[in-house]
């Protein structure tokens, strides 16, 4: 039996979406008849599943699980996660990249030091110029993560050859890179999404992974402080978190030693995202 879980905002919108999409129906029915009901009916479908996203979260307690604007018995549905094993003390590593910055190699250096994997989730034109840096990321045992080829707003997209061509297009180059198919675990830029979305990534084969914590540090003329990053970072943490971060801030680059140093002395260890919900 599916346990019962709480409506978020973003559901509640939805479901008021599809109520006053309802009473449009009925009204029309009432006016003209029954001839209505076809089109009306597959419209209500089509908002429904179309009904677009921005992933959030809200911090009610430090130390504790975030709640997101979605919970995560109903992103399970769609192969989606964004938290794991909020019993264990284990943090999940992910970078996101649009582009080169030259903090990557230290942020590599850094993990390699705590031996500490962590996902990479990257775009196109990231793979196709910088071969060397995703070959070390792969070489040393982290894994490259698929974040579209050219880093739109994907709830934008309902049409489903489209939306596969952004993942397959970026899949092709990293074959064409590594030698090897790339892992199936996709990131939506910006967290933006719709139902149709992670529909569509489960399809493809694909574990879409959102994030618990994160801050921000992807503003390269207004890069946080270490107090700033740090203020947000050590209380946040949480069992199961998986954490987002951009591998083009030259803030973590800087820090990113002592954080996870801080982390491991708060109890924590470093877990592979093929672990966050037993995939492989």
């Amino acid at each position: 039996m599916r346990a019962a879980r709480t409506i978020t905002e973003s559901e509640f919108v939805r479901r008021k979406r599809r109520e006053i999409l309802l009473s449009c129906l009925f009204f029309l029915i009432l006016l003209g008849g029954v001839s209505a009901l076809p089109t009306l009916g597959q419209h209500i479908a089509e908002q429904a599943a179309a009904s677009a996203d921005n992933w959030g979260l809200s911090f009610p307690e430090p130390g504790h699980t975030p709640v997101g604007n979605a919970d995560a018995a109903y992103l399970k549905d769609y192969n989606c996660y964004f938290v794991g094993d909020t019993e264990k003390p284990v943090i999940y590593l992910t970078f996101d990249a649009g582009y080169e910055n030259g903090c990557t190699g230290k942020i590599l250096d850094a993990l390699k030091k705590h031996n500490a994997p962590a996902c990479f989730f990257l775009v196109g034109s990231y793979i196709r110029d910088n071969g060397e840096l995703v070959k070390r990321m792969v070489a040393e045992g982290h894994t490259v993560g698929n974040h579209t080829n050219t880093h739109p707003d994907m709830s934008a997209i309902s049409d489903e050859a489209a939306f596969k061509q952004e993942l397959q297009a970026v899949e092709q180059t990293y074959y064409d890179l590594i030698g090897q198919n790339m892992p199936k675990y996709y990131r939506p830029p910006q967290g933006k999404y719709s139902e149709t979305n992670l529909s569509q990534a489960k399809e493809l084969g694909y574990t879409t992974v959102f994030w618990s914590l994160a801050y921000v540090d992807w503003l390269d003329d207004d890069q946080p402080t270490r107090e700033e990053a740090f203020e947000k970072l050590l209380p946040r943490i949480h069992n199961g978190a998986v954490v987002l971060l951009h591998s083009t801030s030259t803030a973590n680059a800087e820090f990113l030693d002592e954080l996870l140093t801080k982390w491991e002395e708060m109890g924590y260890t470093f877990k592979p995202i093929t672990e966050l919900a037993g995939t492989k």
